[in-house]
């Protein structure tokens, strides 16, 4: 039973058809290791085993029936155990966002990734640590406690998708759901050794999560590798009357290609050199040098890119995101929903609420997102931002006419201890100076390891597409995890 939370997802797929396990089974295995191995690496904020093991019961009464009478193909996740960051709505399920703020909100409904992974008979196990309302790089700005990585728990698992790259890596779970806003489905996947996509804007419906950056914000999938992962995207994208910024553009699964010769002599990859800076880590760029040295052997086109506006990305992202977030938390006030701490005025509620409800990287972002758009600064600081932003954009569109994918590190590091940049703003946020570009460009990326460093700390790399070839990428992984094994090594914590 305990050898169950390791297989991937297309095996737990096939057991669960043949019958060699129950869902249940499959699902009391994943709680058990849990119980067992959660106080260690806090990774979620919390569990819904009753819940869980009553979803899998259903599953199973439909592979039983499956079975007597076969017919229409079944839902391609039936029965497999998800675990969804806390900042993504499941009705009738604690959502906290990582704040004190909505520490008792319970939501009435599901966001559209989590109710179309329920249309297809997934078993939610719990709801994942998150930096508070997805504002970090670490996890450590989570009200309630800190994730550890699970190749090193002295280390830091990424942010603010953590609790959901720690839960794969652990193996708490095959897959889980995360948000990107910056990098913060990739950044984690890199750091805890695990395959994390951040699919196009507007590919994945953003009804029910709770919002950082608007203009941002993707809901991005987690897992074992990337034929995991690339299922579960095909089954939470695809347009919503209730998003309007979701595209009617039809997403069609593909099939991987077996041959990674025959995927390689396909491609052309563009190398920029602005993502090859001093102060990265020498094994950071020596693994990714690497990798794109082994795709090169295998037939890729590997091609010197630039993307000249890639050092604007930094101080865009943080005027853009922060002002963004001022505006949609200015809803937490103490009066409509979430927490309230009263007070002898509306007005103290309000100030005495957001004062003592929020943590102080929120109350950093919504200050500094205010001050940007105040009047006299709004053109000089958000309105600028914008145009830069347009340039950074213009940039990929450029690179894109040449190439096909873009290849660089996840990030600069491999995990950094716990506590190392707490007290210093600036050097966390260059954590995800690789990262954000894709954000604010709109486009898919997703890393995967390609190597360790001399401590055995997993490393990513990161691949870049045009808006909706998250095909491309797809493909170039699994030709990459098909020579490899970088993918398949599991921490001994």
């Amino acid at each position: 039973m305990s050898d169950l939370s390791k297989l991937t997802l297309q095996q737990i797929r096939t057991g669960l058809r043949n019958g060699d396990f129950s869902s249940r089974e499959l699902t009391q295995a994943y709680l058990d290791r849990i119980e067992r191995l959660e106080p260690q690496l806090k990774t979620f904020i919390t569990l819904t085993p009753e819940i869980a093991l009553g979803q899998a019961e259903l599953a199973d009464q439909q592979f039983v029936k499956w079975r007597e009478q076969p017919g229409d193909e079944l839902p391609a996740l039936l029965g497999v155990p998800t675990a969804v960051k806390d900042v993504l709505c499941v009705a009738d399920t604690r959502c906290t966002a990582g704040s004190r703020i909505l520490e008792n909100f319970v939501p009435a409904y599901s966001a559209t990734a989590v109710e179309r992974l329920k249309q297809q008979g997934v078993v939610i196990l719990g709801k994942t640590n998150t930096d508070e309302f997805a504002m970090g790089s670490s996890t450590e700005n989570s009200a309630y406690h800190t994730t550890h990585n699970p190749w090193d728990t002295n280390r830091v698992p990424g942010g603010s998708s953590g609790g959901s790259a720690a839960a794969v890596a652990a193996q708490f779970a095959p897959i889980a759901l995360g948000t990107d806003t910056g990098g913060s489905v990739r950044q984690p996947a890199s750091y805890c050794g695990v395959t994390g996509l951040k699919p196009t804007y507007g590919a994945v419906s953003r009804y029910g999560l709770i919002a950082f950056g608007s203009s941002l914000d993707v809901v991005g999938v987690i897992g074992k590798n990337v034929q995991d992962v690339a299922l579960t995207y095909w089954g939470i994208a695809g347009h919503d009357p209730l998003d309007s910024t979701t595209s009617n553009r039809p997403i069609i699964p593909i099939k991987l290609n077996a041959s990674p010769k025959g995927t390689f002599s396909s491609i052309r990859i563009g190398v920029p050199a602005e993502y090859f800076k001093p102060g990265m880590l020498t094994a950071v760029e020596a693994a990714v040098r690497d990798a794109i040295k082994l795709m090169a052997d295998f037939g890729a086109q590997v091609i010197p890119v630039s993307l000249p506006h890639t050092e604007c990305a930094l101080p865009v992202y943080y005027l853009i995101a922060p002002a963004e977030a001022s505006a949609n938390l200015a809803r937490y006030d103490g009066i409509r929903y979430g927490a309230r701490v009263q007070g002898d005025t509306m007005w103290d509620i309000f100030y005495h609420t957001r004062g003592t409800k929020f943590g102080a990287e929120v109350k950093r972002r919504i200050m500094l997102g205010t001050y940007a758009l105040s009047a006299g600064y709004y053109d000089a600081y958000y309105g600028q931002a914008q145009k830069v932003r347009t340039l950074i954009k213009k940039d990929f569109e450029r690179v894109f006419e040449d190439v096909d994918i873009i290849a660089t590190p996840t990030a600069p590091t491999t995990a950094f201890r716990i506590g190392e940049h707490v007290d210093d703003p600036l050097s966390m946020y260059l954590q995800d100076i690789f990262t954000l570009p894709a954000n604010l460009a709109g486009i898919p990326g997703i890393s995967f390891p390609a190597g360790s460093d001399q401590s055995g700390l997993p490393i990513g790399i990161q691949l870049m597409a045009s808006p909706f070839r998250e095909d491309i990428l797809f493909q170039a992984t699994h030709a990459f995890q098909q020579v490899t094994d970088f993918h398949l090594n599991t921490p001994k914590f």
